[in-house]
């Protein structure tokens, strides 16, 4: 079987990401689609607006075939090691091609940048630290020192052309045999906060438009499986965001030392001084980043520390998992199709597939395990016991029914 890998949040999946999904497979020929998919926290240090299982049941009704839990070291780091863990897992699971969305749509644009990196990395780094030093943020100094050595082949200024770089160069640094391929963004761009015409909408768009309950207004940028999947998910648990995790990051960070905070990873040069500060007088998460924002760290950046912070995510373990690719292969869902495609994998990747934690151990499960049942237990609505991530198995999808078969 030919197998394509994607990259994936789907917070929430929308007609973006199904059309992502149908075009992928169409423009690699493959007969299985893997997506490999961040947990319930996700790269801009937030939490998924619904839970992983939620999300895997609205992939494999829009059309993947196996979906791969991407582990939290890497689903909440920047853009680089994001692009390591996600790649090095599409290259275990033996997938022929990854297909990314992007803003230049260009396949050459992305393998240029990537050899002008490889030939000019020693000067990159010089410019990049020169401009960190000023002050500038990462994304920004890193587009500017490819413009000065006159690299700038490709807009490193977009969100999902940087990811797509970082993608394209994790498999060719890394010597890994798996093809990239790219599918020109449509309509809506990635930071786009209204819904605007058509069917198609950004995440962002979407995910204010639920939280400022107009939920009915989205219909139409959803597919339908995934409309329903969202409403049956918050018929049960709570909406999620960082306002819904403040007030237990607040606990957290008011009784603790600054010593244990500069413990959390991305906890930096005095950091946890302005968090302290910034925290204790702000009601919300909201107010809380808009007093600790500065012209030297992106938003994004600082929503990761505070979210190590909350998740009690030492810089010790972090940095460790970060050294090597994923040790794992956890399967959250699968369809048919997928189903006889792992079968066929388990006897060629070095990896072990997790489908049961209760089965299998590791010190990154662990971290996922405690993070997880925070999450659960801040979503449910109920006094019922908190969702049980030990007992619960991959989602199993029946694509020709279109139904689950053990949920």
């Amino acid at each position: 079987m030919n197998a394509c890998g994607v990259v994936v949040e789907y917070n929430p999946f929308h007609n973006g990401h199904y059309y992502h999904l149908q075009e992928a497979r169409k423009q690699t020929g493959a007969d299985c689609m893997i997506a490999c998919m961040s947990g319930n926290y996700l790269q801009r240090g937030e939490p998924a607006i619904v839970s992983k299982w939620t999300r895997t049941k609205m992939a494999l009704s829009g059309g993947a075939d196996i979906v791969i839990e991407l582990p939290y070291p890497f689903a909440t780091s920047n853009a680089e090691y994001f692009a390591y863990g996600s790649i090095s897992i599409l290259e275990a699971m033996g997938a022929e091609a990854f297909c990314f969305g992007s803003e230049s749509g260009n396949m050459d644009d992305f393998i240029t940048a990537v050899d002008v990196f490889q030939s000019s990395r020693h000067q990159l780094d010089a410019k990049i630290s020169e401009l960190m030093a000023k002050g500038y943020s990462y994304p920004k100094t890193s587009s500017i020192a490819f413009a000065d050595i006159g690299g700038q082949t490709l807009d490193l200024s977009t969100p999902n052309n940087i990811l797509g770089f970082e993608y394209v160069k994790a498999s060719v640094l890394n010597g890994y045999s798996i093809r990239p391929e790219t599918i020109q963004r449509k309509s809506a761009q990635y930071h786009d906060e209204e819904l605007g015409k058509g069917v198609i909408a950004s995440a962002t768009a979407i995910r204010k438009a639920i939280f400022s309950s107009s939920s009915a207004n989205t219909a139409d940028y959803l597919p339908s499986p995934s409309y329903d999947l969202l409403n049956e998910d918050h018929s049960r648990f709570n909406k999620m965001n960082w306002e819904m995790l403040f007030p237990f990051f607040k606990y957290k960070v008011l009784t603790s030392t600054k010593e244990k905070l500069s413990s959390y990873y991305q906890v930096e040069e005095g950091l946890e001084n302005r968090i302290k500060e910034c925290v204790l007088h702000a009601e919300t998460f909201n107010e809380y980043m808009t007093a600790l924002k500065t012209k030297r760290y992106t938003w994004t950046r600082l929503q990761r520390a505070s979210l190590h912070i909350f998740a009690d995510a030492v810089k010790e373990e972090i940095k460790s998992a970060l050294k090597s690719p994923p040790p794992y292969l956890r399967v959250l869902g699968m369809s048919k199709a997928g189903q006889q495609y792992l079968s066929h994998m388990k006897k060629k990747t070095p990896l072990p597939f997790v489908t049961t934690l209760s089965k299998f151990s590791h010190p990154l499960l662990e971290l996922e395990l405690r993070t997880s049942a925070v999450y659960y237990h801040i979503a449910k609505k109920s006094s019922g016991t908190v969702f049980n991530e030990y007992a619960q198995p991959p989602v199993m999808f029946d694509e020709r029914e279109q139904a689950f078969k053990n949920s």
